[in-house]
C-alpha cells in the first residue's frame, strides 16, 4: 500500500543527506541541495558551511560554480560511530562515488 504522507523521521540527519549529495554531485548547487533535501537554501548553505568548518569537505571554484571535496578519513561524530570513518558510511550509501 503506497502513502504520500511524509515520513516523520528518517535514519540520516539533514546534514548526512547534504553530504550524500555533494558525493554523487561534487558540483551541485545549493538549491539542487535544497531540493533533494527538503530544506530551504539557506538551511543548505549552512549545512555546508557546517561541513567545510568541520573539515569534512573543501570547497573550490571551477568558474562560475564551486566543487566540493571530500575528506573521507574523517571519523563520524557521534561516540557511537567514532570508530568508523565518513569514508565507509558514504561508499555504502552512495550509488556511485567520485573519486576522493
Amino acid at each position: 500500500m503506497a502513502t504520500d504522507k511524509k515520513p516523520t523521521w528518517t535514519f540520516l540527519t539533514n546534514h548526512g543527506h547534504v553530504l550524500l549529495c555533494i558525493v554523487r554531485d561534487p558540483v551541485i548547487r545549493s538549491r539542487d541541495i535544497a531540493i533533494q533535501v527538503g530544506i530551504t537554501e539557506r538551511a543548505a548553505q549552512s549545512i555546508v558551511a557546517d561541513l567545510i568548518a568541520a573539515g569534512y569537505i573543501t570547497k573550490s571554484r571551477e568558474g562560475r560554480r564551486n566543487r566540493y571535496s571530500l575528506n573521507p578519513a574523517l571519523p563520524l561524530r557521534h561516540p557511537v560511530e567514532h570508530d568508523h570513518q565518513v569514508g565507509e558510511l558514504l561508499s555504502v550509501l552512495a550509488s556511485k562515488l567520485n573519486s576522493f
